[in-house]
């Protein structure tokens, strides 16, 4: 009698009519297999061993360089369920549709079977996995980004409680790209891309938009957070959480060398948090994946040391770099912000020789690496920890040229799940619109909640109820800039004086200024040595302006008015108080 599990594939081997079927197993072994096995294909090539040892590079089709977020859908039985925040499609239409598409697809391919656990294997948190693919570099890629092999398999066992990954790259066509997930299955099928965020199921895909709807109906959180640790000078360390959207410096962050003396930062991760209510009252969080799949372009020695060095480390499993530029001189790796010279012989990320002075940029600005967590050299030692890390603190911020200070707390739970779900950031060159508008992105999760997101801001309400030692919740925003547009705060490692100023409140060593929107600090009270910041910039670093926060609300207000009545009447009632703080009578 078949399991589950073998169930699953035979009924993907009669849908895609593949050629051959290769069941992962974890092994040292069959990573070498497989490495030879893209090579010998040239998906991938060979780096420089001595100055990247154990690294290849992909290069992928121009069409297919990026999330598609037009063309990923939340498939729920009721449309008002996936909310105004995704793109809705009938389940039986969806899944007609992309059987369609499946059916054949990787005739004269390999189906590559890839069982996975995200989480670690002993944890009560952890969920089993299987996904199929006819790409190699997808396959290569899931066994950094997850713990993959046999005991995913014997976790499975006979149940039929595991996620369900379908995908195929096609034949690349956007014209036939979708990603569909199907929440109340447990099962997301993809089809026609090969990029990371749209094939690597186990990642956006499966532990946050999947994930969040699990965590709504079972009682806990799936969010776009880093975890950290920060160990203080007398050796204690507090875990915090922290949220930001793209190109809010979240991965620095998560990889920060402290610029204050004693201070240390310990890695758990860089994207995503599984969150849960521990039995002592208090929040407990899990890293669910097992590597980095970081964008290229800014990271380097002076803006985030510990990656470089994460990049650089030998480890059982390779590193992977996509679509960045090779310099030929070294077969090495190169993407804009790595260094300040540009080398002379560089091919760029189409594959064509570049010229050094040309407008356009030699890696692709959304070019990656996928490299393995156990690479980083401030890996927490609890980062296995079956039960989590106990959170102290979340930190939620946005990129803002104005109207945001530097560094804000919430008084409570409520109010903190108000001035997260309000959180806005200016888009960049590496968004979608014009640049420098304000785009909501609530809790970071906009792109990544499955479900609709006036039920999501509830769900944080709910889970507060069940909370008996709150973590301080911080809003912070490293991007103000004065009238000049200059930057007026450094950012990067001096960052860890304002998450001092969090451990110091945490610990009830400091007091705050009770204000409009929340709790700031003295000025006093921060660490400013060596900082060569006049006060005059200091004040409008944590001013706030009237007219600023009216422009503000009104945007709030425009943009809760799309949940209608599913936007939860305590979040309502902040908004109106706000509002009433700063009308001038």
């Amino acid at each position: 009698m078949k399991n589950a599990f073998e169930t699953f594939v035979n009924e993907m081997k009669e849908l895609c009519k593949p050629k051959d079927i290769y069941i992962m197993n974890g092994s040292q072994e069959e990573a070498k297999e497989l490495i030879n096995i893209a090579k010998t294909s040239k998906v991938i090539n060979e780096l420089n061993n001595e100055k990247f040892p154990n690294s290849y590079y992909h290069r992928s089709n121009p069409n297919d360089v990026a999330r598609t977020e037009h063309l990923t859908f939340v498939c729920t039985s009721l449309k008002k369920q996936a909310g105004p925040n995704n793109n809705w499609m009938c389940p039986k239409t969806a899944k007609e549709k992309m059987r369609t598409l499946f059916n054949g697809s990787m005739l004269n391919r390999t189906m590559y079977v890839i069982p996975f656990i995200m989480g670690t294997p002993d944890s009560q948190y952890a969920k089993n996995c299987v996904q199929i693919t006819d790409s190699i570099y997808v396959a290569l890629s899931m066994r950094i980004m997850t713990r993959t092999g046999k005991q995913a398999i014997n976790r499975i066992g006979n149940t039929n409680d595991f996620f369900k990954g379908i995908h195929s790259i096609g034949d690349v066509n956007p014209n036939k790209r979708f990603i569909m997930h199907f929440p109340e299955d447990n099962l997301v099928m993809s089809f026609g891309s090969g990029y990371g965020g749209n094939a690597l199921l186990g990642k956006k895909c499966y532990a946050l938009r999947i994930a969040s709807y699990l965590g709504w109906k079972e009682g806990w959180l799936a969010e776009h957070m880093i975890i950290i640790g920060v160990q203080t000078p007398d050796n204690k360390i507090l875990y915090f959480l922290g949220a930001f959207p793209s190109a809010c410096g979240k991965t620095n962050l998560a990889l920060l060398e402290p610029i204050l003396k004693n201070y240390k930062i310990w890695t758990l991760g860089d994207d995503i948090a599984w969150i849960n209510v521990g039995k002592d009252g208090r929040l407990y969080a899990i890293n669910p994946e097992s590597g980095f799949f970081g964008v290229a372009p800014g990271t380097s020695l002076k803006t985030n040391p510990v990656m470089i060095n994460t990049l650089k480390n030998k480890n059982f499993f390779p590193t992977l770099f996509t679509n960045t530029a090779i310099n030929t001189d070294d077969n090495t790796p190169w993407w804009e912000g790595m260094s300040q010279k540009i080398p002379n012989n560089l091919i760029n990320w189409r594959g064509e020789k570049y010229n050094k002075f040309s407008s356009e940029s030699a890696a692709h600005p959304n070019s990656r690496f996928t490299v393995s967590i156990y690479n980083c050299p401030t890996l927490s030692k609890e980062y296995n920890n079956p039960n989590g890390v106990p959170i102290s603190g979340i930190i939620f911020g946005g990129r803002r040229r104005n109207t945001i200070p530097l560094v804000y707390e919430a008084e409570n739970w409520e109010a903190g799940v108000f001035l997260a779900s309000i959180m806005g950031s200016e888009t960049t060159a590496a968004s979608s619109g014009t640049i420098g508008n304000v785009r909501r992105d609530p809790m970071a999760m906009l792109p990544f909640c499955g479900y609709n997101m006036g039920d999501y801001f509830q769900h944080w309400l709910n889970i507060g109820k069940r909370i008996i030692h709150y973590p301080k919740i911080f809003m912070v925003n490293w991007f103000k800039k004065d009238d000049n547009n200059n930057f007026m705060w450094p950012g990067f490692r001096e960052n860890s004086r304002i998450i001092k100023w969090m451990i110091d409140r945490i610990n009830n060593k400091v007091g705050a200024i009770k204000t409009k929107i929340g709790l700031l600090p003295n000025i006093n009270e921060l660490v400013l040595d060596n900082l060569k910041i006049k006060n005059e910039t200091l004040k409008k670093l944590f001013e706030i302006n009237t007219n600023e926060w009216l422009k503000e609300i009104e945007m709030i207000e425009d943009y809760y008015s799309k949940f209608g009545d599913k936007i939860p009447v305590e979040l309502s009632s902040f908004l109106k108080k706000l509002k009433n703080k700063f009308i001038k009578i």
